[in-house]
């Protein structure tokens, strides 16, 4: 085999290696308030894939048992704020005085939130308190506009998927997992 034939064929590889890590999150996503857990723990899997360090299902699973100890609080606020985003663009399609302007801002800010929370998912690893890791990811999403718009453009691949084909939203999750994990590596290079 060739050296770019064998480049390939791994490049490849890790492709595929996403499309099954977004199989993965969204199985034990399916716990509703479990999909930061969910999402640390794929990312986790992708960094050893990457890292040629092995791993599977049972690694995956492992990493989601001790992320989600903690983490399904982190979803519960996920969720928390995507009802107040949406208390907020109800307020603003009834013509309230200020009211789309406060949706607006509200969108965006969940949108932050959601980079922020899958750049900490990116980097998590066990023995990480959650609090301190979307502190510091909060921070980057900010200092980091170039990678939290990359991060952005896969949130916008997941919903493009699901509105087309909803069943490949559900692999394209490991991509979105991986393209966090590619936009913290690409930080840590500088």
């Amino acid at each position: 085999m060739s050296h770019t034939t064998a480049r390939l064929a791994e490049r490849f590889a890790v492709f595929a290696e996403c499309l099954l890590t977004g199989v993965w999150i969204a199985v034990v996503s399916a716990g509703v308030v479990t999909y930061p857990a969910a999402f640390a723990a794929g990312a986790r899997h992708l960094r050893r894939r990457t890292a040629h360090q092995g791993g599977g299902w049972r690694e995956f699973a492992g990493d989601f048992r001790t992320a989600v100890r903690r983490g399904w609080v982190v979803g519960l606020g996920g969720w928390v704020a995507v009802a107040l985003v949406w208390v907020d663009v109800q307020a603003g399609r009834a013509g309230l005085p200020g009211g789309p302007a406060v949706g607006a801002v509200g969108l965006f800010a969940l949108i932050g939130a959601a980079v922020a929370g899958l750049r900490a998912a990116a980097v998590w690893t066990p023995g990480e308190r959650w609090r301190a890791l979307l502190a510091s990811a909060g921070r980057r999403t900010v200092l980091d506009p170039a990678g939290s718009f990359l991060i952005v453009g896969g949130l916008a691949l997941v919903a493009l998927s699901a509105w087309f084909i909803a069943p490949l939203a559900v692999p394209v999750l490991g991509a979105v997992a991986a393209a966090a994990v590619a936009v913290e590596e690409r930080r840590r290079g500088r």
